[in-house]
């Protein structure tokens, strides 16, 4: 394996120096049963000499030593079995960087980013900082016949990624990253604009490359469009990518990832009926993609929806259940009696379980009242109870916050709990 990173002309610098450090820390580690001794050769071996592009993965991933030690321990079959792909990546920098060239034939205003070929802990097939395209190499370079047996349950989703190929996807994958690096962000503030995001880039690297999606919800979405327009509006604006992105959780369609192709759709449409093809794609890309009024506009002139983008909104927030009651807590006058207390929260609608939400109040100079014990949801999910302490004479906030959610992505209206403990 060569130290010096990959270069091809006009196009992207590839980079996969951090791949033979991993492989010699690797080898380290598996030679001793010494707990504290594999932390310290990961850190020396890895984490100390690897690169900016595994720096930046590491920031973005916040994976720890604990991590890549346990992977290496718990899942040595399916490490033997990637390790070749890893060690062939240098022969694939060329159609990378072809791919680069096509993505730059498309959009010629494109900005230089650096491809870092590293090694995460199972997490990223890739994802991208600043002007880096980061490629966690354990997955993307893996293949059909990469062993999966060891697997838990988490990680599931890997065998069918795995049963596709990735390693022959590679240069699609890296296309698509790349794009991202030419956004403005890539967090948007809601479902709606991150699913955009994601779209722009599944489907700008599609036009770049001229080939279709290998990406399984793509070609999902395109065979059943319509039932999945018809679920995605009722939650777009939720601040929750619930199963649409990024998720495991079970949904009604059994496709993972299905928010990519939501996005893909409406930028497939928008670029239909746009009269300027390469000025459509220099829009999608640089696309403000938190600035509501433009991605509205762009949303409404892809003309994929039935109506204004701003309807299904106003029918988003009319729909978010709502904080009934608070007892426990007399707010009515807003004065309480210092101590300790119960406090229920009771909701409008039953509340997913599994999540729970608080911040800071707008005040400043009020003291956040805090949860020192919770007591969690009662049976129907419709009440939440904690136990707080008062002291005498302090004002006291408490937001109750878009955390909590329906099973169906619906984010509480936020609540403030303002009140002030009696006494001096």
């Amino acid at each position: 394996m060569p130290a010096a990173p990959l270069m091809a002309q006009h196009t992207a610098l590839v980079s996969a120096t951090d791949i033979p450090l991993f492989w010699k820390a690797y080898d380290a580690i598996s030679n001793t049963t010494d707990s504290a001794r594999k932390l310290e050769l990961i850190q020396t071996l890895y984490f100390d000499k690897a690169g900016e592009g595994f720096k930046a993965l590491r920031q973005v991933r916040e994976y720890t030593a604990a991590d890549y030690v346990n992977a290496i321990k718990d899942y040595p079959k399916f490490w033997a079995s990637v390790r070749p792909n890893m060690q062939r990546v240098t022969t694939y920098a060329a159609d990378i960087n072809k791919g680069i060239a096509a993505l730059r034939k498309l959009y010629p205003s494109m900005r230089p980013a650096h491809i870092y070929f590293t090694v995460g802990a199972m997490r990223s097939n890739g994802t991208t900082l600043e002007n880096k395209v980061l490629i966690g190499s354990e997955l993307s370079l893996a293949d059909d016949k990469t062993a999966t047996d060891e697997f838990p349950a988490q990680f599931q989703h890997l065998k069918a990624y795995f049963s596709q190929n990735p390693v022959q996807q590679l240069v699609f994958l890296n296309v698509h990253e790349y794009v991202h690096t030419q956004q403005v962000t890539t967090i948007g503030n809601y479902l709606l604009s991150q699913c955009v995001l994601e779209g722009v880039a599944e489907f700008v690297a599609e036009k770049a490359l001229g080939v279709a999606s290998p990406n399984p919800p793509i070609a999902y979405g395109k065979a059943n469009d319509s039932a999945l327009k018809a679920v995605f509006v009722k939650s777009m604006f939720s601040p929750h990518s619930s199963y649409w992105l990024y998720s495991n959780r079970a949904n009604p369609f059994g496709m993972r990832d299905l928010g990519y192709y939501m996005g893909y759709a409406i930028c497939e449409s928008y670029y239909n009926r746009a009269a300027n093809k390469q000025a459509a794609i220099r829009e999608l890309i640089t696309l403000p993609y938190n600035n509501e009024p433009a991605l509205f506009r762009m949303i409404d002139s892809a003309q994929y929806f039935d109506q204004p983008v701003s309807v299904y909104k106003q029918a988003y927030l009319a729909a978010r259940p709502v904080v009934k009651e608070i007892s426990g807590l007399d707010q009515s006058t807003g004065v309480v009696a210092p101590g300790k207390h119960i406090v229920t929260i009771r909701f409008s609608a039953g509340m997913d379980k599994r999540f729970s939400n608080f911040t800071e109040g707008p005040d400043v100079q009020a003291a956040v009242l805090q949860v020192k014990k919770v007591i969690g949801f009662d049976e129907t999910g419709t009440a939440f109870s904690f136990e707080t302490e008062l002291l005498p004479g302090k004002e006291y906030q408490l937001m109750v916050g878009q955390g909590f959610r329906t099973g169906d992505n619906l984010a509480l209206a936020p609540y403030l709990i303002s009140i002030r403990a009696a006494g001096k």
